[in-house]
């Protein structure tokens, strides 16, 4: 694929620009080979089944989730972002980063969603990597069947990966994007992995015809280049691993197991597509499309303890407290990771990033600038489709997520989630502990008898400040949801087993 044309300024008429529609409905002159290309990208990424081969995933015949409306302006909202230099707004942040559409829930109330050009609300939108995150919750709810181990290697499951770069590399090494495999994530480079899979899958001419011509066929034909359980390296090739365990495990594909376990249990008001190679098989890393209210009724389930706003367990509590958690070395392996992550004290954890210290903020990211932001301190949901002209674009991805963080400063703190840590703090450089948020409904009314007294955590060389502790986690959930497997007796740390794998909570290590 050619290299990408330069940005245009910010001031371009970016939606006047799409090429008139041919009597297909195509925009002249937009072909496999460019659709990804300015300034094709506005139509393409909201009309991809017009041109590429796709799967229904059904929303089913459940109710809508309801989404109460309670507009308000956030475009004046003053944003301090250093990629500007000096205080901007909301407003200018979402006209500059070419933004197809936008919103904004808090407390269950949508209290924002703008739509530029021609996108509306029942546009299904591709959603690049956010994909990725859809498919770790698919993940978690198998896990959660017990049906995956994530301590197991790949090769258990899949036996055609055998004796290939994956072979050893656990399950949890794949959902974390820890493995040891070779895979280039250099969009602009037309001979990386990342872009010699779409010729694989079809979504780009195919020039070298010795590659594999099936998706799972290229998974097997990846090599290893350093140890599986190493530093985090931002790999697609990792979730489409994850897409074909999934349907090895269930015996089912993709476009019907993401909707009986998920789609269909959100409330979505539309179906979801995803686009699939000759066989059938999902681009799973990047290939689902939605709408906008659809992407903020997914990201209200790590709001809502794994629950969809009709009230449908999707997910276990402990798979959603394990992602915000993350596991003792998510911050390190971040830390050490050759990518330009630019997140400092960030993790990737269960197939979602954050991008700060601590657990408050959770974001699912794609290129071109699709996200999902989520603020467990504000209780916001927030979600924006964008038709950036690059894939990447540093000056567009962090204002946007600043003009979120504003957006969650401005409507302040929530009191709707029961046991908020607000007084989290790291309980070392790169290990976060954080309480199971438990719905009230499981909150008994009485005291609760904790499973071991909690004490200060005594650091191995003095400390100054010292690291709070951190909340005890109820008994009655951990009886519920989970199985204590260890006790600290210096520190009181809890170690549980939410069945998948254990987790420490109240000590300085998980």
């Amino acid at each position: 694929m050619n290299q990408l044309p330069v940005v245009p300024s910010a001031s371009s008429s970016k939606f006047g620009m799409v090429p008139n529609l041919q009597h297909n409905g195509i925009p002249q002159g937009m072909d496999l080979e460019n659709w990804q290309q300015d300034p094709y990208l506005h139509w393409t990424f909201s009309h991809v089944a017009d041109f590429l081969p796709t799967a229904k995933i059904s929303r089913g015949d459940g109710p809508v989730a309801e989404l109460p409306e309670n507009f308000t302006d956030f475009t004046s909202v003053v944003v301090d972002s250093p990629e500007y230099g000096a205080p901007t707004s909301v407003g200018q942040i979402m006209d500059d980063t070419f933004t197809d559409g936008w919103a904004v829930m808090v407390d269950g109330e949508l209290l924002t969603e703008n739509y530029f050009g021609k996108a509306d609300a029942n546009m299904s939108h591709i959603l690049m990597s956010v994909s990725k995150s859809l498919v770790g919750v698919v993940v978690g709810a198998l896990v959660n069947q017990g049906k995956l181990d994530l301590s197991k290697t790949i090769e258990h499951y899949i036996p055609e990966l055998k004796g290939c770069g994956y072979e050893g590399a656990t399950i949890r090494h794949i959902l974390d994007m820890r493995s040891g495999i070779q895979f280039s994530e250099e969009y602009l480079d037309p001979q990386a992995e990342v872009r010699l899979l779409e010729q694989v899958i079809g979504w780009a001419p195919r020039r070298d015809h010795s590659l594999p011509k099936t998706m799972y066929g290229f998974l097997a034909s990846l090599k290893k280049d350093g140890e599986h359980g190493g530093p985090f390296r931002y790999r697609s090739c990792e979730t489409d691993a994850l897409g074909w365990l999934c349907e090895v495990v269930s015996g089912k594909k993709m476009p019907q197991l993401m909707s009986e376990l998920l789609w269909s249990r959100i409330g979505a008001e539309n179906d979801a597509t995803i686009g699939i190679d000759k066989e059938g098989t999902g681009m799973f890393d990047g290939g689902i499309n939605a709408s906008l209210r659809d992407m903020i009724r997914f990201g209200s389930l790590f709001l809502e303890h794994g629950k969809s706003l009709t009230g449908e367990q999707v997910v276990s509590a402990g798979w959603v407290a394990d992602t915000f958690a993350g596991g003792s070395t998510s911050r390190k392996s971040f830390k050490l990771s050759p990518d330009d992550n630019r997140m400092p004290g960030g993790m990737y954890r269960n197939q979602c990033w954050f991008p700060y210290e601590g657990n408050e903020v959770m974001l699912c990211l794609g290129i071109h600038g699709q996200m999902i932001y989520i603020n467990r301190r504000a209780n916001m949901v927030a979600a924006k489709l964008s038709s950036w002209p690059l894939p990447q674009n540093a000056r567009m991805l962090f204002p946007t997520i600043q003009a979120f963080d504003a957006i969650a400063e401005a409507v302040g703190d929530s009191d709707s989630i029961p046991e908020l840590p607000l007084d989290f703090a790291p309980l070392d450089q790169y290990t976060t502990s954080m309480p199971v948020i438990v719905p009230d409904a499981q909150v008994p009314a009485t005291p609760v008898t904790p499973v071991a007294p909690v004490v200060p955590v005594t650091p191995a060389a003095p400390v100054t400040p010292a690291v709070p502790a951190a909340p005890q986690i109820p008994a009655e959930t951990i009886a519920s949801q989970g199985t204590v497997v260890a006790v600290d007796p210096d520190s009181g740390a809890t170690t549980v087993d939410w069945g998948e794998g254990p987790t420490t909570y109240g000590g300085a290590t998980q």
